[in-house]
């Protein structure tokens, strides 16, 4: 029998587990540049991993249910997600004066793993 939501769920944990994979390895080769650099790739980085957990949690948490509720439970964790993502650009660029190139590398690389993990075949 197939189950949607473990399968949603495992495509989830993989995709954070992508990021942060890439996150890491982004990190690294901003450390040349500096620490700040590092810690900018970093926060981004890290955003949207958060941002995808959150988004995840909201979107797979109610179980299985009317289409208007999936939907409702699909837009609040799309807004979830991007809302935690541009907190953390402001602060990133406004309170902690991060350098903005590495923040948003660290952001798109984020962004890539997600893609990428969601578009990997389950097994």
């Amino acid at each position: 029998m197939h189950d949607p939501l473990s399968t949603g769920r495992r495509v989830a944990i993989r995709a954070v587990a992508w990021q942060a994979g890439a996150v890491a390895a982004t990190a690294l080769v901003f450390v040349a540049a500096g620490p700040r650099q590092a810690l900018a790739a970093v926060v981004g980085g890290i955003a949207v991993m958060l941002g995808s957990w959150l988004s995840a949690r909201l979107m797979l948490g109610g179980g299985i249910g009317p289409a208007g509720a999936a939907l409702v439970r699909w837009f609040v964790g799309l807004i979830a997600k991007w809302a935690l993502v541009f907190a953390a650009l402001g602060v990133g660029f406004g309170v902690w004066r991060l350098p903005p190139v590495p923040l948003l590398v660290g952001i798109v690389v984020a962004l890539g793993a997600q893609v990428l993990a969601s578009l990997q075949r389950s097994r």
